[in-house]
């Protein structure tokens, strides 16, 4: 799909509520992948096995998830008959990281060499050989970072020399408690740990639970600017 193939599918798409964005989506790509972490990527899970039953799901093991994260991957597996692709870091690189910083070192200089070894530098690789991908993002979920996300857009972080990689956000309309609306309603399964006051969850060293009042995305990386809510994988170039 041509840069203005894109810009005109866009227009057809601002405001748009999920389903229709999904099947633009679905439709325009056959090598397309939808990403898996959260509640919001499960609903998507919901709704696009109903448009494609075969769509690919992926999802980053960074190898420091909680212990309910790896029961809930297994339970979506189940639950929607998947074969969810589990992505790993690389061995070398991990394991020269950790020599040399430790375990815990986000918590003196940052996140972003951690989450770049066991999150970006992984999803680079995966997606090199697609053409487009499907995230859970919404707007409400930062006002500092995500306030001007749009339904499809030119992956500008994760496209290389002459190949475009093209990006759908098909929940970027749609409010947290338009997500939970949908989960209650459609009995979609969804991580122990928000039940337990995680509202947005990560690695658990870099997650805690939330605050009434506080914004769901204060429980993550809580120790770094309160601006600075990103791990790398969607971040604007």
């Amino acid at each position: 799909m041509t840069q203005n193939n894109i810009q005109e599918l866009s227009t057809t798409l601002v405001g748009k509520s999920p389903r229709p964005i999904l099947k633009a989506a679905l439709g325009n790509f056959q090598n397309i992948v939808l990403s898996f972490s959260g509640a919001e990527d499960v609903v998507l899970i919901d709704m696009a096995t109903k448009i494609r039953a075969d769509i690919e799901v992926f999802t980053i093991d960074t190898g420091r998830l909680h212990a309910e994260t790896y029961q809930y991957i297994e339970s979506v597996r189940k639950h929607y008959n998947l074969n969810i692709r589990i992505l790993s870091p690389d061995k070398v690189s991990l394991q020269t990281f950790v020599r040399d910083k430790g375990l815990f070192s986000f918590y003196e200089d940052g996140h972003q060499q951690c989450c770049g070894i066991r999150k970006v530098d992984v999803l680079r690789d995966y997606l090199a050989n697609v053409d487009a991908w499907i995230t859970g993002q919404r707007k409400d979920q930062s006002i500092d970072t995500r306030a001007e996300l749009v339904e499809i857009e030119v992956d500008k972080n994760f496209s290389a020399g002459n190949r475009s990689l093209t990006k759908f956000n098909p929940l970027t309309n749609w409010t947290s408690q338009q997500v939970w609306d949908y989960i209650v309603a459609y009995q979609v399964p969804f991580n122990p740990l928000h039940a337990r006051g995680f509202r947005s969850i990560g690695c658990e060293p870099c997650t805690r639970p939330t605050h009434p009042g506080q914004h769901e995305r204060e429980g993550r990386w809580w120790w770094e600017d309160s601006v600075q809510k990103e791990c790398g994988l969607h971040k604007k170039t």
